[in-house]
């Protein structure tokens, strides 16, 4: 299972989420560009020590991480956690294939890399707000995700 950053434009909620998945054994997968500078100390902070643990590939745009997704010998599902859906995450089923992808928190992801999913899912919420911070997002849904997949880190509680 992935974690796929798209375009993030906060550094902090970056390095949560990447070290959020170097904890859980998550491959990242990070879309460039970024409203930040990779490696700056707001993003080192919230990382701490955790990003040389971390299976991390960068990608210079969409399309490149597209191409590099659907080169692998198995690409599994892409997976957008989005206000958009239809579908509630504790709906889905997910499977040990899937990239997880969370949108910029500024914008969410394009109308193009929104249609590219295999499948979207939101996190339900009460009526009039208008979302969750994306590192809480992203743990709830990859917990979920990890839950149904049996995945969890070896050691792990």
């Amino acid at each position: 299972m992935r974690l796929a950053l798209f375009e993030p434009d906060i550094a902090q909620n970056a390095g949560t989420m990447m070290r959020l998945a170097a904890c859980l054994g998550l491959a990242v997968d990070l879309i460039e560009p970024c409203g930040f500078i990779v490696g700056d100390a707001k993003f080192r902070r919230s990382a701490m020590d955790y990003l040389d643990r971390l299976d991390l590939a960068r990608h210079r745009s969409w399309t490149a991480f597209e191409a590099e997704r659907r080169a692998r010998a198995n690409p599994g599902r892409l997976v957008l956690l989005t206000t958009r859906a239809e579908e509630r995450y504790i709906d889905a089923r997910f499977a040990p294939g899937d990239t997880l992808m969370v949108g910029r928190e500024s914008a969410g992801v394009p109308d193009a890399v929104h249609a590219a999913a295999d499948l979207r899912v939101r996190i339900p919420m009460q009526p009039g707000l208008r979302s969750i911070n994306v590192a809480l997002a992203a743990a709830m849904v990859i917990g979920e995700a990890l839950r149904q997949t049996h995945l969890f880190a070896e050691g792990s509680a």
